[in-house]
């Protein structure tokens, strides 16, 4: 049975201010406490409900707990080596610090593999947006703020080695979660107008005229 027409706006209402109130939290802002396993399993079930074509599961997250933050770090301090080997001792402390922050980090793989022409790495790579998306508005709704960094050291060979990642493995970037320590005002989102055209064909379908 349908929901009443009233309930469908209150909901989308509902809907539209959560996610509208979504923002990113810089991870050195992210503290203890982060989610206890009942709420990551909660997390984790919104990222289940993301659009999977083919349900290949293309993507998956890897914790790095707090006891293997020390050891990211050094992955993270051999990375700038590898790009820089000037950098000085005090941006290789930077470099390690980066993976102190939050109390909740997940690095994103993507499965780029060639496995079916039906499913692109690109379509792949959506429903894993679509999957962070669903966790950093669950995360909120729990009243955690949340973050997604990337950075070069996602390129380097010495961190591929260090999370046994295959070849076709895509790392795509780290997902921070923790209780918010400084909130900033909202930014200024984008109107609507900014985010869409509508199409005018110029040519013929099929070719030039």
């Amino acid at each position: 049975m349908a929901p009443a027409v009233g309930l469908c706006v209150e909901g989308a209402d509902w809907a539209l201010e959560w996610i509208t109130r979504r923002q990113t939290v810089l991870p050195k802002r992210l503290v203890a406490p982060g989610p206890s396993r009942a709420e990551i399993e909660r997390l984790l079930t919104a990222a289940a409900a993301a659009p999977d074509h083919g349900q290949l599961l293309p993507w998956r997250f890897i914790d790095v707990p707090v006891a293997a933050r020390e050891a990211l770090g050094d992955v993270f301090a051999q990375a700038l080596r590898e790009r820089d080997p000037a950098a000085t001792t005090e941006q290789q402390a930077q470099a390690r610090e980066k993976a102190r922050r939050a109390p909740l980090l997940w690095l994103l793989v993507v499965d780029a593999r060639p496995r079916t022409e039906d499913v692109p790495v690109r379509e792949r790579l959506i429903s894993a947006g679509c999957a962070v998306q669903n966790i950093m508005l669950m995360a909120m709704a729990m009243g955690y703020g949340s973050a997604l960094t990337s950075g070069k050291a996602l390129d380097s060979a010495v961190l591929r080695q260090a999370f046994a990642l295959s070849d076709a493995d895509m790392p795509v970037c780290f997902l921070s979660i923790g209780t918010v320590c400084q909130a900033r005002a909202p930014r200024a989102r984008p109107a609507p107008a900014q985010l869409f055209s509508v199409w005018t064909p110029s040519l013929p379908i099929g070719g030039v005229s």
